[in-house]
């Protein structure tokens, strides 16, 4: 007769929390708006569109708020880097063999590599010694707004995108949240087109805050393995009449 017991399996690390990683980046995100409104006011971030004497003005005159936000604004891009990288590897233990989660990756890399160079165009902005020439201040005002705007946000849509299908298709996510998220993932692709029609620039505040919110909800509420999915499912069949 054989004592020896066999080795339970360990759990493999399920790496940093999803839901706390979205809040980390949205709550970097909102204190580089609210820094920066506290110090400059209604004007703290003029839009390139106001002309490069105007952007100019505003750079000398609240280059340390400028500062400010941008070192906010890329330490919020750190924690979504990283969040997508865990969402990837978390939707390949579930199951999800099809290019979703890669895609979700993908644009989650590009989101935070994009808000980084974005932090880094405002940086410049903020250095007296590089806005002297007006038409220098609007490059740099220009690099963080298209950045920072739509390349953020497609990347962002992206990302989304690879965790709703999914999340859609193998009921990962509660279905109400799924939805949204393709909707959210929609907005946020679309608004390349404000790139050449202006006036779908309101798309890029929809995809971004709307987009923040959702990975703060599916962080969440994304299972850590799939009899979490196995149990959701029990659940919804003993509650139908």
């Amino acid at each position: 007769m054989n004592d020896i017991q066999p080795t339970p399996r360990r759990r493999r690390p399920d790496g940093p929390p999803l839901g706390i990683l979205a809040v980390v980046h949205a709550g970097l995100f909102l204190l580089a708006l609210i820094v920066g409104f506290a110090l400059s006011g209604a004007g703290a971030f003029l839009s390139p569109f106001a002309g490069a004497d105007a952007v100019a003005a505003h750079a000398h005159a609240d280059w340390a708020a400028i500062r400010v936000a941008a070192m906010l604004q890329f330490g919020s891009a750190v924690p979504l880097g990283i969040y997508a990288a865990t969402a990837f590897v978390r939707l390949q233990r579930l199951g999800v063999r099809v290019p979703g989660p890669a895609i979700g990756f993908t644009g989650g890399l590009i989101a935070s590599i994009l808000l980084m160079v974005s932090a880094f165009g405002t940086y410049l902005l903020s250095r007296p010694e590089l806005t002297s020439d007006p038409r220098l201040a609007l490059t740099f005002s220009f690099l963080a707004f298209v950045t920072g705007g739509v390349g953020y946000v497609v990347g962002l849509g992206l990302l989304i995108a690879g965790m709703a299908v999914p999340g859609v298709i193998l009921g990962l996510l509660p279905r109400w949240l799924a939805w949204a998220g393709l909707v959210v993932a929609a907005l946020a692709e679309l608004s390349f087109l404000s790139l050449a029609v202006e006036p779908l620039q309101f798309l890029i505040p929809i995809g971004r805050f709307a987009g923040i919110a959702w990975l703060i909800a599916a962080g969440f509420l994304l299972p850590l393995d799939r009899r979490e999915v196995g149990d959701r499912a029990g659940t919804r069949e003993e509650v139908r009449p």
